[in-house]
């Protein structure tokens, strides 16, 4: 018997055999399936009970593992706590990719110890995270599941909580990570049968560029079709899932359908004149995994020779590459996560690791946008009361796709344990019988914690107020409806601090120009009241960075159903001058930028650019600084953004202390998409660098040329 002939004997079938090459291994699984087990793969759990295959089903897990769908911490609460953090978008505004790879892999553990230890039931390996759509509108029902306004930026976000969740070893995953939602989903009323209009080159250059990097920077292979259209096309039956994403990025997994895309087709698309049309074209686009009601109607379209068996096999292959990644249908020896949950290890998210990540992730998420006076941070020795108002900061709320938290800190709770007995702490949910004013009379501080409710506070497709979003609903204005009450309080007391806890920006203009002191954070933390706390007496000195340009008014922003984002949507084309910039916010100290050095003053393909620059802290706090690198092209010859993020770093520095830092760029970032040559193109130009923190507060320029 040879070496070979050993090694199958060991085994009841080849696909058993880890040492066989991976699509082998599917083809003898191919081999063995009947018709309906391979219809039965078609779903989001592709298990073969009669071969022992073992498939693994879908979790969601934007920031926390929710074992059963949308987790809403009310009705849809799930049953078992996970650690959970800010929402998606208050992730991003910590600008820190290493900081949100650990935060992933947190999730992807968790996910993991639910899977296999035997107490918990979730048949999830497959996380539905992180969202790779960009929020080029500030009334975007979801915007709080995405990264925010900017390509580069949101990629590498994406890339990091890819890796996070996959994990670092070279043969298995931790868990799969599966994107969301390809392509240009950024409107909600319409989604179901609108189509999002825009040329090639925005879909290379904007639109498909979070996603691209997190298939070849972080190693994904799954994602999501979106429900709508692009270029009148649904996107789960778009030639571009093969064309571009299958061909050119290397993606060989999963691409799965939203939930009950299929009907859409038809119902709402009108573009299949049946289930069975829709479902064949479906899998021949390369769908494998339908989040509907499919068999019916591929099994109609097998016998109406609409669809061949041999289509399905092409496609229910990659659900396999899935399985074999995640190490389910390999011995456990030799998989690194094979043994998570099954021994005595203490329940993760009981942690002090985990909650103290929490925290970090939640402070580092916070955004100072005004401090005039340097109200902010709260001195304890010199502040005998506070009034601490706004129903917002009695309660933690928890939104759709996130976890359930073991437990929650408001920031009534976190303010009154960082001060225990010092300071007299008061709270007024609102102003019902002068309660709220009368407070903030007769306090030093008033603190008004203000923002959006995250689940609309209302059932499906409702909110209770204009400025709320969620998904289904576009929000219908970006006013602030509780600023009345802001003004009530300040008109009292004008020491009033404001905490806006928002999933989206707000116009907040009377603000700004009259209250002192202005934060800004995200919903869903379990700590949200600690990091708050730590963030307004001086235990951490803020330095969050908005992700989305904040406008004036919902005027300065085109319609919302236009993708064609050159008319003035985003820091990189927008008109007029905005209340916040992308990448804004400050400081509790100050900081210096100087020397500037580039490693050549030309650019070409294959020798990137080294820039480096010293910061010094000329402030007497610690603090973290995010110098933000943009580049403008001067002379090009075809139409550029005024300017575009291409680089980026948090940097903690001491005070007195000048730190070198040093970014890389490319030529083909910048490149763009010639869509005659239908590749991208480096043309000669000169080019300046801009190195600020934020796109409007530019500290260091530099001009090279740009040669190809």
């Amino acid at each position: 018997m040879t070496g070979t002939q050993k090694a199958h004997a060991q085994y009841q079938y080849p696909f058993q055999n880890p040492n066989l090459p991976v699509e082998k291994r599917i083809d003898n699984i191919l081999s063995l399936m009947t018709l309906d087990e391979k219809i039965s793969c078609l779903s989001t759990d592709p298990s073969v009970p009669r071969l022992g295959i073992k498939g693994a089903t879908h979790v969601e897990g934007l920031h926390g593992v929710s074992m059963g769908g949308p987790a809403n911490w009310g009705k849809y609460a799930t049953p078992t706590p996970t650690t959970t953090f800010p929402q998606a978008y208050g992730l991003a505004e910590t600008w820190d990719p290493a900081l949100l790879k650990k935060v992933a892999a947190v999730e992807g553990y968790e996910t993991r110890y639910l899977f296999q230890n035997p107490n918990y039931k979730s048949k999830g390996l497959v996380v539905r995270a992180p969202n790779a759509d960009l929020g080029r509108d500030p009334r975007w029902g979801r915007t709080e599941e995405c990264y925010g306004e900017d390509p580069f930026f949101n990629g590498t976000m994406v890339t990091a909580f890819v890796k996070g969740l996959q994990g670092n070893n070279p043969k298995y995953w931790l868990t799969a990570s599966l994107m969301k939602h390809f392509l240009a989903n950024s409107n909600e009323d319409e989604r179901t049968w609108s189509s999002s209009n825009f040329n090639e080159r925005l879909f290379r250059e904007y639109y498909s560029v979070p996603f691209r990097m997190g298939i070849e920077d972080g190693g994904s292979q799954a994602y999501m079709a979106a429900y709508n259209s692009w270029n009148e096309i649904p996107m789960m039956v778009n030639p571009v899932l093969k064309n571009v994403t299958v061909k050119e990025w290397g993606q060989k997994g999963i691409i799965c359908t939203d939930g009950g895309a299929l009907k859409l087709l038809i119902s709402d698309h009108k573009y299949y004149p049946d289930l069975e049309e829709g479902a064949a074209e479906a899998v021949k686009a390369g769908i494998n995994q339908f989040l509907d009601d499919y068999a019916d109607a591929i099994r109609a379209a097998l016998k109406d020779k609409l669809l061949t068996e041999a289509d399905i096999d092409s496609v229910i292959r990659g659900d396999f590459r899935v399985m074999i990644k995640l190490g389910l249908l390999d011995p456990p020896n030799d998989n690194p996560y094979s043994q998570i949950g099954l021994n005595s290890e203490p329940v993760p998210w009981k942690s002090q690791k985990n909650k103290d990540l929490v925290k970090l992730a939640t402070q580092k998420s916070i955004v100072l946008l005004k401090n005039d006076n340097q109200t902010l941070p709260l001195q304890t020795g010199k502040t005998k009361s506070i009034a601490v108002i706004g129903r917002f900061a009695n309660e933690v709320l928890g939104d759709w796709y996130g976890g359930t938290p073991p437990y929650t800190i408001t920031p009534l709770d976190g303010i009154r344990s960082r001060v225990g007995d010092s300071i007299r702490v008061s709270y007024a949910e609102d102003n019902s019988k002068n309660k709220a004013v009368d407070l903030a009379k007769t306090s030093d501080y008033a603190i008004v914690v203000v923002g959006n409710h995250p689940t609309g506070d209302a059932g499906w497709a409702k909110v209770t107020k204009p400025s709320y979003g969620k998904e289904a609903v576009d929000r219908k204005s970006i006013n602030l409806e509780e600023e009345e009450l802001i003004k009530q309080i300040y008109r009292v007391n004008p020491k009033t601090i404001v905490v806006l806890i928002s999933s989206f920006p707000y116009a907040i203009n009377w603000t700004e120009h009259n209250v002192p002191a202005i934060l800004h954070m995200t919903h869903c933390s379990q700590e949200e009241g600690s990091a708050l706390a730590s963030v307004l007496f001086g235990d951490f000195n803020p330095a969050g960075r908005l992700v989305q340009t904040w406008p004036l008014a919902i005027s300065q922003v085109p319609p919302r159903l236009d993708y064609d984002i050159r008319k003035g949507r985003t820091y990189m084309y927008f008109k007029g001058k905005p209340l916040y910039p992308f990448g804004f916010g400050l400081s509790y100290t100050t900081f210096q930028y100087s020397n500037l050095k580039v490693s050549s003053d030309n650019i070409q393909a294959g020798k990137p650019l080294t820039i480096s620059f010293d910061i010094t802290n000329t402030g007497k706090r610690a603090g973290d600084e995010v110098p933000q690198l943009y580049v403008r092209h001067l002379h090009s010859e075809v139409q550029r953004p005024k300017k575009e993020l291409k680089g980026f770093k948090r940097i903690t520095i001491k005070p007195g202390e000048t730190k070198k830092v040093s970014l890389k760029l490319h030529a083909k970032d910048l490149a763009y998409w010639n869509e005659v040559k239908k590749a991208f193109t480096v043309e000669p130009d000169q080019i300046q660098l801009q190195i600020g923190n934020s796109s409007d507060d530019i500290r260091l320029t530099k001009e090279i040329q740009v040669t190809n």
